[in-house]
């Protein structure tokens, strides 16, 4: 039986160049996951200066040189070794697949940007539960009212992902997650999700809904899709991202984003 949290990153990128289509929270335990978003060169300034005015949601891991298909932190292909993709032309999301060579650009760059599926094993080692991967579903994540500060063509409203976590627990989580700036660190916003604009759990914007249970509130850490939520906004010609969830598998050690707390 497969033991996804037990591959490394290498066989796990093998699994996804076959054409698995999977949520990669839990996978390759101990090793970094990102968010992908591929831009034409055009667009590559505005958008990292975009990443560096909002350092929360867009922690910028690393960026590639036009047209390249690997990167430092990533020695697989990144047409290919992601579990799933969407396509974007005008700011329209047009396509999910699973290997984009078809559709590669020689003027593209990649942009790998920190995920909070990075810290949930040590959310875990701590006790602190991680509803999506007790239940096997995605993360579920929602647009907010909370507009990210702008940058030349590039701006777009704050995107979360949330996980219950029992009230007495919560300020182990926040303790946890803020010992990783450079994976969106702690929690932007714990309790009554109204104060996000985000009117209703149960829908998320993207990902899978997971049950809150008494006693437990729900907290909500920045969101490596906003980078598509800005694609969206500033419409550019054309863009490839990751689905939201089916994340790279870096070589890149969590162990090595543990920094002091900010």
């Amino acid at each position: 039986m497969l033991d996804p949290a037990g591959l490394s990153p290498h066989e796990a990128r093998a699994l996804f160049r076959e054409g698995l289509a999977t949520p990669t929270s839990g996978w390759c335990s101990g090793w970094t996951q990102a968010n992908l978003i591929a831009l034409p060169k055009d667009y590559a300034y505005d958008f990292l200066l975009f990443a560096q005015r909002n350092p929360k949601p867009c922690p910028v891991l690393d960026v590639t040189e036009p047209g390249e298909t690997s990167a430092s932190l990533f020695a697989g292909d990144l047409r290919t070794d992601l579990p799933a993709y969407w396509i974007y032309e005008d700011g329209e999301r047009v396509a999910e697949v699973t290997d984009v060579r078809s559709r590669w650009r020689g003027d593209l760059v990649c942009f790998l940007i920190g995920c909070s599926f990075t810290f949930e094993a040590a959310l875990m080692e701590a006790g602190v539960p991680v509803r999506h991967i007790e239940a096997g579903t995605n993360v579920p994540m929602y647009l907010t009212d909370r507009e990210c500060r702008p940058a030349g063509r590039m701006s777009g409203p704050m995107v979360v992902s949330m996980r219950p976590v029992p009230a007495g627990l919560v300020p182990h989580a926040v303790r946890i997650t803020a010992r990783y700036p450079a994976v969106h660190g702690a929690p932007v916003h714990v309790g009554d999700p109204s104060a996000l604009g985000v009117a209703d759990l149960s829908r998320p914007d993207f990902g899978d809904p997971v049950e809150v249970r008494a006693g437990e509130l729900p907290v909500f850490w920045a969101c490596g899709v906003t980078p598509q939520a800005a694609v969206a906004r500033a419409r550019p010609p054309f863009a490839i991202g990751h689905a939201p969830g089916h994340m790279a598998v870096t070589d890149a050690r969590d162990a090595a984003y543990l920094g002091a707390v900010q």
